[in-house]
């Protein structure tokens, strides 16, 4: 192709665009160059200088592989390809240098800092240092942070990368952190000791190439080589995000994002990452009946025998709740249908429609974010609803989108024009005429918080009529991160929650925990944790948390994902599907099968495109009648971002977190 460069690297001849960078060109060429600062997704400092490489008949010095493009190499003498040289004398002798200012003022703290064992710092000081140092002044010391309590501070460790600085200001939209000071008291702190606001602060964790911002809660609890890593699925929110989990034994010790450039890049929000203490507090870990009004321990034959005993013969209902696997719910679906009952999944009510995927999915994907140059937010707030999501549309608002709200003003972290509160301010959006824009790259995105209400039906037939006007794509947002798995395999009932629970005897509650139950019907809660579905259940049989079962998940743009188990229930609970498959052979309605791939086998042969992991199906685009609007404002989905399930409910840290948080949002007084 004419517009491609020929370099050679160390002798390998290449072709690459010319606005690629040369430590990109390198990569590309399979040469691995050292950095601390360059990161392929914040903006280039070029100020660690590690990444120096040869340039052959340029000046007589390395220039920073990170800061210079290919476009700017001259061709040799007769035309040749410009020459980069990565393992010359002179990019030893560079590199060494560049290490030994590193380390001058570096503490050699590295059996008691947390880093040690993946620190870059210790990876590059190996390959790339030497074994002395001619430095004989005192070390300086610098002041720590105070982060809240995620982020640990060390900045006497601190390099100044800036990659926590460009982190914050460019992807997580918070201007405080900084450097000041220079040469030997320059320091990075935040603006007048203030918090960083953010609800993905612990990506600068893993962000830092040293030991100088640590995770704090992760502290001095394990070494990276004692730890059994597991590729699994985030459930905290709808997007599902990819995640590593790491164990100990049968501790989960952290959390920690994978790349994935489809849904969430290589970012995590700080619930995800931080939730795992909630794994191990307030657990079910045997089953219970109620007795007198009173909860007491039983044994699985004695609890699955009192639960056949109170389904046999009576109206019943399944409920769905927003953790549950694919899995989970299909095997609850079979055994409720097969005793003539109903199952649902929209537990808080949204007017999501059955059966029509371009409607309670839409045809977006994520990644289209990114390319949009109209982005419209109808009753969402993707801060809370879905972190990573809101960081994607700031990254598009920064590259020249223009982003549009209706609902209530909120800090989204990037500017937006607000078109109003409530229902009118959407109609005066349909009336509007758009013959202009249709042509441009654009995206609507409507929350859970405005299908909930009564018209939820009329505002998603309303989004779906804006989306066909402005020629966009359509991405329904949802909170809860079993919904879309939920609603493929057709766990929905004519007329909603109210209808599948209202004259119902018997409600099997597969961990809806965010709705209460009205009294009179006999309830069987099968869950991982005391919340509120436990408190009001009759029956409890104890059920794996997401880190403990395998499962698949579709994410909120439609996309398959499989979750693997990281560890094992606490005490006698169970995989959710066996608790479902064992309890069907005491009704005396066996479900057909026994193990979790002959149960896959089953629902990919009811639901096909659910075995094709990791693919966005194409939805057939099905607009809704239009229908008359309501008069209300919008709401929107989540009142409190830390606490919207029971894993997270249970966490000490998301519980202090969540006060911090309502004690931001009080209204100071004067002089405060």
């Amino acid at each position: 192709m004419s517009d491609l460069r020929k370099i050679i690297i160390d002798g390998k001849e290449i072709e690459v665009p010319p606005a690629m960078t040369l430590i990109q060109a390198c990569e590309q060429a399979g040469v691995e160059v050292p950095r601390f600062c360059y990161h392929e997704r914040l903006s280039i400092a070029g100020n660690c200088r590690m990444c120096l490489v040869e340039v052959v008949g340029g000046p007589p010095k390395p220039a920073a592989s990170c800061a210079m493009q290919v476009r700017d190499l001259r061709p040799g003498p007769e035309g040749q390809p410009p020459v980069i040289r990565t393992n010359s004398p002179m990019v030893k002798k560079a590199r060494e240098g560049v290490m030994e200012f590193l380390l001058i003022n570096h503490p050699l703290d590295c059996p008691i800092c947390d880093q040690g064992g993946e620190c870059d710092l210790q990876d590059q000081a190996m390959a790339y240092g030497v074994d002395f140092s001619r430095y004989r002044e005192p070390k300086r010391a610098s002041e720590d942070m105070q982060l809240g309590p995620l982020v640990e501070t060390h900045m006497t460790r601190c390099i100044s990368c800036t990659r926590c600085v460009r982190f914050t200001t460019e992807v997580a939209g918070q201007t405080v952190m900084g450097q000041t000071g220079r040469g030997e008291d320059a320091e990075i702190t935040t603006y007048l000791g203030a918090l960083v606001e953010s609800e993905l602060l612990g990506n600068i964790v893993d962000l830092c190439p040293v030991g100088a911002l640590v995770s704090k809660p992760y502290s001095f609890t394990a070494r990276p080589w004692e730890l059994t890593k597991t590729e699994t699925i985030d459930v905290m929110d709808a997007l599902g995000s990819n995640i590593r989990v790491d164990t100990k034994g049968r501790e989960v010790m952290r959390i920690l994002p994978r790349n994935h450039d489809g849904v969430n890049e290589e970012w995590l929000s700080d619930k995800s990452r931080y939730v795992w203490d909630g794994l191990r507090r307030q657990r079910l870990d045997r089953p219970y009946i109620r007795e007198n009004g009173k909860l007491r321990p039983a044994t699985w034959p004695e609890a699955l025998d009192a639960t056949a005993t109170a389904i046999k013969g009576k109206k019943l209902a399944g409920l769905v709740g927003d953790l549950a696997s694919v899995e989970a719910a299909y095997a609850l679906k079979l055994l409720v249908e097969g005793q003539g009952g109903t199952v649902e999944c929209r537990t808080d009510g949204a007017k999501l429609p059955a059966g029509n995927r371009s409607a309670y999915v839409g045809t977006a994907a994520v990644e289209d974010i990114d390319h949009a140059k109209f982005i419209q937010l109808i009753g969402t707030n993707p801060r809370h609803e879905a972190p990573v999501l809101n960081a994607r549309i700031r990254k598009a608002w920064l590259a020249g989108a223009s982003v549009g709200l209706v609902g209530e003003a909120a800090d989204l972290t990037y500017e937006y024009v607000h078109a109003g509160t409530d229902r009118a301010a959407l109609q005066s959006l349909l009336d509007r005429d758009y013959g202009a824009v249709k042509d441009a790259e654009s995206v609507v995105i409507v929350g859970q918080g405005a299908i909930r209400e009564a018209d939820g039906e009329a505002v998603l037939a309303a989004a779906m009529k804006l989306a066909e006007d402005t020629g966009s794509r359509l991405l329904v947002l949802h909170t809860a991160a079993s919904r879309v798995g939920a609603m493929d395999i057709g766990c929905t009932t004519e007329g909603g929650i109210e209808a599948a629970t209202n004259d119902a005897e018997v409600i099997y509650n597969l961990g809806a925990d965010e709705i209460d139950i009205a009294p009179g019907a006999f309830v069987i809660y099968q869950g991982s944790h005391g919340d509120r579905g436990a408190h009001r259940a009759d029956i409890i049989l104890p059920g794996a948390a997401y880190t403990e079962e395998p499962g698949i998940f579709v994410n909120t743009e439609g996309r398959p994902q499989l979750a693997l188990r990281a560890g094992f229930a606490p005490g006698e609970a169970k995989e959710n599907w066996a608790i479902l498959r064992a309890l069907s052979a005491e009704l005396g309605a066996t479900l057909p099968f026994d193990t979790i791939s002959a149960l896959r086998k089953h629902l990919t042969g009811a639901v096909p495109h659910l075995g094709d992991i990791d693919l966005v199906a194409e939805n057939d685009w099905q607009p809704l009648a239009a229908k008359p609007l309501g008069k209300a404002g919008f709401r929107y989905a989540i009142a409190d971002f830390y606490l919207t399930n029971p894993v997270a409910r249970a966490s000490s840290l998301m519980a202090e977190l969540s006060a911090m948080a309502k004690a931001r949002g009080q209204s100071r007084i004067a002089a405060e």
